[in-house]
């Protein structure tokens, strides 16, 4: 079972993420799941999101403790929270920002992939805002390899609508060409 943690704030779009990826996977006739996990928050406020995606059905209804892909759509949580935390041994860490992987250091020394992409820059020049949640599903692509970005096409046209589905279908195929993965 592949486990996933999103972390962004309120308005952003993790929740929409997680949804696409369960949505797109089970397209493909695998099993998933999405939900999550916040109170009476505001918009920018911390917000977590999780996606299980198995080849069996999901009997699990708990927060996704031990992650194996952990996504980060806000690089400003790097100063309130440590994404690593539960990750699992070779699991990929998935960070918007405008550094390269090498130059970050929650990842040193930690049996994980890492994975960055200027998500805020791709969304703003294809969205007009730094909505960044579908920019990071290009990454997300990329990097893990379950699912390409034909499945996640279908969901996210059929969420957006053709006119706005069509822009954020950009904004992710220029995040899945433009991720720097080590």
């Amino acid at each position: 079972m592949l486990e996933i943690r999103f972390h962004g704030r309120g308005g952003q779009g993790a929740v929409t993420s997680a949804e696409l990826i369960a949505i797109a996977a089970i397209n493909k006739g695998n099993f998933a799941q999405a939900f999550p996990s916040f109170g009476p928050e505001r918009r920018g406020a911390p917000v977590v999101a999780f996606c299980r995606v198995d080849s069996q059905k999901i009997n699990i209804r708990a927060k996704v403790y031990s992650p194996n892909v952990v996504i980060v759509l806000d690089p400003g949580l790097l100063e309130l929270l440590d994404p690593t935390e539960g990750m699992s041994e070779g699991g990929i860490l998935i960070l918007n920002t405008k550094k390269q992987p090498q130059e970050i250091a929650i990842a040193a020394g930690k049996p994980i992939k890492l994975a960055t992409v200027d998500a805020n820059k791709i969304a703003i020049e294809e969205l007009g805002r730094p909505i960044v949640n579908t920019t990071m599903l290009g990454g997300f692509v990329r990097a893990t390899g379950l699912l390409g970005i034909e499945d996640i096409k279908e969901p996210l046209l059929e969420r957006f609508g053709k006119k706005l589905g069509e822009r954020n279908l950009k904004a992710m195929e220029r995040a899945f060409n433009e991720v720097s993965i080590v």
